[in-house]
């Protein structure tokens, strides 16, 4: 047996991966697992006998729970998994999936996305020795998409990256009085903290402690924090005031002084950050854009004319109009009267194999 590559006219099983794709969101966005469903067809009609997601580190992932969910366990003999992601082939804080799904008799193994962690690849390969068919590449573009943060982390070695920033529409980041709050609504706001009580991490600069003052927590809008509450992380060589909110933080703060922004990225991804939100001020975010860094920007554009000085980023190492940074505009919606963008980098030292924006 060989494992089998789908094309564009196989649409057999786009169904049942749309399906673990929509489950996979009931797990967990930040740490170090990503996000996985799994659902279990019956060999001959099609119809689903079972489906499971992960949940987390340290519980079961999703092929296990999915098999833990059917209403007799010969069921699984001759029936068709379908993972989102290959599944595992290592022992982790659960043991591999690839064996599980052996021993369980399931004949059939389809997922989208070949998992690039080196630890915990070579599930299909262990699942076609042991003669079960197996089909990789179904909606492969929706699955790279639904898990860009943790693909690209663990295919580059350092945290995805997600440049943020609100701004006037003449691209000011503050008045000339350096007064900033509030330039987006209370609804881009609700909107940013949600997206932060998604990620592991939010960096900012010596500067912006300095200056701002910020939490750096994760608020609803009532002001309480949500359940899961991003590491703050400080970049720069300058001492913070001991009182700075930071400190009050529920997550004790880490902090970087000797390190390039490269540096502190590996440090991060070998202590379980796999995605980090960057709210530095112009010089820490002109930073990581000039290193290529960025992975993503997430933009909140206010309907309002500040002029001066102060712009969201500086110097980027771009000299004339043909080496400017081009973006691709995925997300343009409105918040209120403020305008909401997501974009991705078009070109840079990125490895080929990432998939860009759908």
């Amino acid at each position: 047996m060989a494992i089998q590559h789908v094309n564009q006219s196989d649409h057999s099983f786009d169904v049942a991966m749309a399906r673990a794709l929509e489950i996979s969101a009931d797990g967990p966005t930040y740490g170090v697992n990503p996000q996985v469903g799994c659902v279990i067809l019956h060999p001959v009609t099609g119809q689903i006998l079972a489906e499971g997601a992960h949940h987390g580190v340290g519980t079961p992932h999703a092929e296990i729970a999915a098999l833990t969910a059917l209403a007799d366990p010969e069921l699984a003999k001759g029936a068709i998994a379908v993972v989102t992601l290959e599944p595992c082939n290592h022992q982790g804080h659960t043991g591999p999936c690839s064996q599980a799904l052996i021993k369980a008799g399931i004949a059939t193994v389809v997922y989208g996305v070949k998992d690039p962690s080196a630890e915990a690849s070579g599930g299909a390969e262990a699942l076609d020795a042991a003669g079960v068919r197996v089909i990789e590449g179904v909606l492969a573009d929706a699955v790279e998409r639904h898990l860009r943060v943790w693909l690209t982390a663990v295919r580059l070695q350092r945290p995805f990256i997600t440049l943020k920033w609100a701004s006037t529409l003449d691209g000011r980041t503050a008045a000339q009085d350096g007064s900033s709050q509030w330039i987006s609504n209370r609804e881009s706001r609700a909107h940013s903290h949600l997206l932060r009580s998604q990620a592991d991490a939010i960096l900012v600069g010596t500067g912006t402690v300095i200056d701002d003052d910020p939490a750096l927590t994760a608020r609803h809008p009532d002001g309480t924090l949500y359940d899961h509450q991003p590491i703050p992380i400080v970049l720069g060589r300058r001492d913070l005031p001991p009182a700075a909110k930071i400190f009050q933080s529920p997550i004790t703060p880490i902090r970087y002084q000797q390190h390039s922004p490269s540096e502190a990225l590996s440090e991060m991804f070998a202590h379980g950050i796999r995605h980090v939100i960057v709210e530095g001020g112009p010089t820490t975010a002109s930073a990581f854009i000039g290193d290529h860094l960025v992975d993503e920007f997430t933009l909140y554009l206010a309907p309002k004319l500040l002029g001066g000085w102060r712009l969201g980023i500086t110097q980027i190492g771009v000299n004339n109009i043909a080496g400017a940074h081009e973006l691709t505009i995925d997300v343009l919606e409105r918040i209120g009267d403020d305008i909401f963008i997501q974009a991705t980098p078009k070109k840079g030292p990125r490895p080929e194999y990432i998939v860009e924006a759908i």
